[in-house]
């Protein structure tokens, strides 16, 4: 089967059989930008075969108007609006709201936003036997799957997916009560109490109290690592139809409960191809050890034959420069000359990034440093273990896996999500039974 699609300002594509000679007109779709997509939702009704697209990497499960990326050119908008201008004019809670919205807030309309993520803050107070079920040693993105799915079992308010009022109360519960529950995994995993939530601080500033204040001091949060955090949060909001996200709309498609969806989309972000990449950099830090190491471990890198990888540099979508790198690095650097922070490993990232960046093997492929990279070094500078990195990942990429669940109920377009197969098994055989196997 063959495609003809010599242009001629037509707006379908002809697939051509030659095995029996037939063709078929598919229409081509076209978005506000990016490339013409081919409709083949009747493909196989009309010719009795289907496409074949490990991965998805060629095919578009949906539509959307939330985020829009060109790999190539290095661009990432959300509702038209480039990362780089919402990351340094917008805070995190704004971002939230053009996700969910699909504008900018007004003032009045940013004010009772804020009060209304705010005082959804506190979880409920039998949420803290919850967390004693789980051994002091479990990594803080078990404790996060488990317990966001279980809030269904506290909300029975907002599970119901065919009423508009449900489905924002449970939207403003999840952005507003994920940061109470990361901090409170990170409190359990070194045994420290647990922290109420504050209403008179900005969402990062809450963030960083509850997770690193204890009770018998003052916490002083510094206002460069508050915008560093809040910074990180608006950079990970969303990023289109990334594994985790497909996830949650799959899942939302067979009409689970929000809190369900999202907590599929934390287990699929768990995987270190995914959300554990900066936590893979952190890691990587230490197998090179020192600095004077580095050109070492740079030619491992270029050998095709050895398996050591280069964590934190170039991206599977961006071609060219990430573009939330260039503003993560910004508050990397502001961070680290606040922090003073004297360790031999922020240095080695420091000295690893300078050589990179010089070196023309990495140049002439485009293998900048991404934004797992910085945001590895933040993290560690405001003193986060590794095993905290993915969930900082999860507690930002909540509001759009929200704002993208809720875009997947309301497309009339939208079925429950079912793949199609290539089977290579065995084809029908006659049962043997077992005395003569």
């Amino acid at each position: 089967m063959a495609a003809d699609n010599t242009g001629n300002g037509k707006d379908f594509v002809t697939l051509v059989d030659h095995s029996t000679g037939n063709s078929h007109d598919l229409p081509l779709m076209g978005g506000t930008t990016g490339p013409k997509v081919i409709d083949v939702r009747k493909l196989y009704a009309e010719t009795g075969h289907f496409t074949y697209d490990p991965g998805f990497t060629s095919t578009g499960s949906c539509e959307s108007e939330i985020t829009y990326i060109d790999g190539d050119a290095g661009i990432l908008l959300h509702r038209g609006y480039r990362i780089e201008d919402l990351a340094e004019h917008c805070s995190f809670l704004e971002v939230c709201y053009l996700l969910l919205r699909g504008e900018l807030p007004k003032p009045d309309e940013k004010r009772e936003f804020e009060q209304t993520i705010t005082y959804h803050t506190m979880v409920h107070e039998q949420l803290m036997n919850f967390y004693r079920g789980f051994r002091r040693d479990a990594h803080p993105m078990a404790i996060m799957v488990g317990v966001v799915g279980a809030l269904s079992s506290f909300y029975h308010d907002s599970t119901d997916i065919n009423d508009p009022h449900q489905r924002m109360i449970a939207s403003h519960r999840l952005i507003a009560k994920m940061p109470t529950i990361a901090s409170m995994a990170y409190k359990y995993s070194v045994g420290q109490p647990f922290i109420y939530p504050r209403n008179d601080l900005s969402y990062a500033e809450d963030f960083l109290h509850m997770t690193f204040s204890v009770p018998p001091e003052e916490y002083k949060i510094s206002p460069t690592v508050a915008r560093a955090m809040d910074r990180i949060f608006i950079l990970h909001a969303d990023h289109e139809q990334n594994a985790s996200t497909s996830t949650v709309r799959i899942a939302g498609s067979s009409g689970a409960n929000p809190f369900a969806c999202i907590a599929a989309g934390i287990s699929c972000l768990w995987g270190p191809a995914h959300g554990g990449a900066n936590e893979a950099v952190l890691n990587m830090l230490n197998e090179i050890g020192h600095k004077d190491n580095i050109p070492k471990f740079l030619a491992k890198a270029k050998d095709k034959e050895d398996p050591f990888r280069l964590m934190g540099f170039g991206h599977r979508v961006y071609k060219n420069v990430d573009p939330r790198a260039k503003v993560l690095k910004k508050s990397a650097d502001e961070v680290l000359a606040e922090l003073g922070v004297d360790d031999p490993l922020l240095e080695l990232a420091q000295e690893l990034e300078r050589i990179a960046r010089e070196d023309e093997y990495f140049i002439e492929r485009k293998l900048f440093p991404n934004v797992d990279f910085y945001s590895g070094i933040i993290l560690k500078a405001i003193g986060f273990p590794t095993s905290m990195f993915t969930v900082l990942f999860a507690l930002a990429r909540t509001v759009g896996w929200v704002a993208q669940w809720n875009e997947m109920i309301t497309d009339p377009s939208q079925r429950i999500g079912r793949p199609r197969q290539l089977y290579t098994g065995h084809t029908e055989r006659s049962y043997v039974p077992i005395d003569q196997r």
